[in-house]
């Protein structure tokens, strides 16, 4: 861990924002929540760009998490884990290992998505003919949910993997 962090608390959940940062890590934990409690996009879709995200990220935790088995961890039980049906465990290992082949066109357009956003976001900005695709699959509401949900998994999966907060923590 890059900081030292003195954990009183009986949760799991407690970090260095809670020590050190309290009102700025109580804004990206509320965020972090409405993603899960709130977004709209099929489990699989967002589940296959949160792993993307997760990938570039670096985070260990992110990797390891399957939001319909984790997501009670942070004391949600309804939200997006509601949105149809839950992965597999061949769904993260195929994801893993950059295999694709498995995805709906809708879930590889949320890998590219998270990809381009996470790795070249001014390319993605610019790129027309990747976002007539991707508005031939998903709704206004439907980007716009997948690029919060994305913006989140980037903010907190790197706090968590530079602090290195995801190298002594297990699901």
């Amino acid at each position: 861990m890059r900081i030292n962090l003195n954990q009183d608390s009986d949760s799991a959940m407690t970090g260095p924002g809670e020590i050190y940062a309290k009102e700025i890590s109580g804004a990206g934990n509320a965020f972090a929540l409405a993603i899960y409690q709130h977004s709209k996009l099929p489990l699989r879709v967002f589940e296959a760009a949160r792993m993307a995200t997760a990938m570039i990220n670096g985070c260990m935790i992110c990797m390891n998490w399957q939001s319909k088995r984790d997501v009670h961890q942070m004391g949600i039980t309804k939200g997006v884990i509601e949105n149809g049906e839950a992965p597999n465990k061949d769904f993260y290992s195929n994801l893993l290992s950059e295999n694709y082949a498995h995805l709906s066109k809708k879930e590889l357009l949320a890998v590219k998505f998270a990809k381009a956003m996470g790795e070249d976001p001014k390319g993605l900005s610019n790129d027309e003919k990747f976002w007539v695709e991707v508005k031939d699959v998903f709704s206004d509401a439907e980007i716009t949910d997948l690029t919060y949900c994305i913006a989140g998994w980037m903010g907190m999966g790197r706090v968590a993997h530079v602090l290195g907060l995801d190298q002594n923590c297990e699901i």
